[in-house]
């Protein structure tokens, strides 16, 4: 590879695995292209193999203990939780040291930081009209006009009991993200080019029917043979990369209340506003359903609006399942955040932290004994597997001690279920740690 412009097109989500099939079948002449003319392989993700980790990796080149970011969100030493943002990334991107570079798209990128270039921001922007959207900061004012109906994300969730609604939006979202991708290439000068599209994951979430899938793997293929014409006249390089792969799951596995039912949490007891509001039937779904409808389905964007105190007052005072929220952290000596980062409640890294710092290695080898050590009534599998955080993140004392992640069709929940246990329910599929990478110049 000797051209001076490179392009990185990210494919949220795209397993190795069913990449080489629909190859191996025929049905995707672009990618086979690529594998014969390029270098092309299966990818290993990040530990856990999570959107928020994996990004911030692929864009920086280090690994989550020097960028920082182990999850979109993070747990504060007085147990709230923040947002993690384009300001909480440690160390420089591919786009803050190469000049003239044009990024789209990419998760983690919100608030979009001032750039030798352009950029329209990603996953966890709450609207493109919100500030910092885009640099330069008038140029969503453009895409507005150009392309009205572009929107940053699709949330699956809201779609569970209108499939047929979700595959239209999908579409349209799809086709304004190949618009924008256009429009960049159209009018910009660029070195490096870094454009993601999310829409593999969140279809995966929702079908993982082969049909759909194949569908959406078409045309990605027909985007992908667009591209490689218009990089083919400019001499440029091209990466394909996906931050994890996908598989289905059958079990939501809660890590959270194994260790609640083995002494380790506790949760909050309903008293005061919580035992009312407990009684009256208002617990956090509710109010999460009425943000819902009055956001006109914009939550996130109306919820970014609102002062974290407020957010923090509401969450502790109406009951619900949140693993940070719904917790007594003052009986409670470990707890698990995000996609399976497991905290030890000691009092070094937690204000009001309940276990003595010299007893943290003694409590993870009885957390690793325990996950290890469960096994599903249900198929009489042991799914969990269990990493030590100090091995995984060296360079980083505020790393998890732990990260679980589960083998099979199981995937870890940190809510506070009422069962270790339970069916999957809507989601169709989730993270691997087996993504796809394929160079080609």
């Amino acid at each position: 590879m000797s051209a001076e412009r490179t392009f990185v097109l990210g494919l949220d989500g795209v397993p190795w695995y069913l990449l080489e099939r629909y190859v191996e079948d025929g049905e995707l002449p672009n990618f086979q292209r690529l594998m014969e003319e390029g270098s092309s392989g299966p990818l290993r993700s990040t530990v856990p193999a999570t959107t928020s980790l994996a990004w911030p990796s692929i864009a920086t080149g280090t690994w989550a203990d020097q960028h920082g970011s182990y999850y979109f969100q993070r747990v504060t030493r007085d147990h709230r939780i923040r947002m993690n943002t384009s300001a909480d990334i440690r160390v420089p991107t591919l786009w803050d040291v190469i000049p003239s570079s044009v990024v789209g798209n990419v998760p983690m990128t919100y608030p979009a930081r001032e750039i030798d270039g352009t950029m329209v921001t990603g996953m966890l922007t709450p609207d493109l009209d919100a500030d910092g959207s885009t640099w330069p900061p008038e140029y969503k004012e453009e895409i507005n006009r150009e392309i009205p109906e572009y929107r940053i994300a699709l949330q699956w969730p809201s779609y569970t009991d209108d499939k047929g609604a979700f595959l239209g939006d999908f579409e349209a979202m799809v086709n304004a993200r190949q618009r924008l991708m256009n429009k960049l290439l159209d009018a910009e000068e660029w070195r490096l080019f870094f454009f993601v599209f999310t829409a593999p994951d969140r279809l995966q979430h929702l079908f993982w029917e082969d049909d759909v899938l194949l569908d959406h793997y078409r045309h990605l293929d027909e985007i992908l043979g667009e591209l490689l014409d218009r990089l083919d006249r400019m001499d440029a390089n091209l990466f394909v990369v996906s931050d994890h792969g996908f598989g289905p799951i059958s079990w939501s596995f809660h890590p959270n209340v194994l260790l609640e039912r083995h002494g380790f949490l506790a949760r909050k007891g309903d008293t005061g506003s919580r035992q009312l509001l407990g009684r009256i039937g208002l617990e956090k779904s509710h109010v999460e359903r009425v943000i819902d409808r009055i956001s006109g389905g914009r939550q996130k964007a109306l919820l970014a609006r609102l002062p974290d105190r407020l957010i923090d007052a509401v969450a502790d005072s109406v009951p619900g399942n949140s693993a940070i929220y719904d917790v007594d952290f003052t009986r409670t000596r470990a707890f698990v955040h995000g996609e399976g980062n497991v905290y030890v409640n000691d009092s070094e890294r937690f204000d009001g932290g309940v276990v003595d710092p010299e007893d943290r290695a003694e409590i993870k080898s009885m957390l690793r004994r325990l996950f290890e050590g469960w096994e599903d009534p249900n198929t009489g599998l042991r799914p969990v597997v269990v990493h030590d955080g100090d091995d995984l993140f060296p360079q980083d004392d505020d790393s998890p001690d732990l990260v679980i992640a589960c083998e099979g069709e199981y995937e870890p929940k940190v809510l506070l279920h009422d069962d270790v246990v339970a069916p999957a329910g809507a989601k169709a599929a989730s993270h691997r740690p087996i993504g796809v990478l394929l160079a080609w110049g």
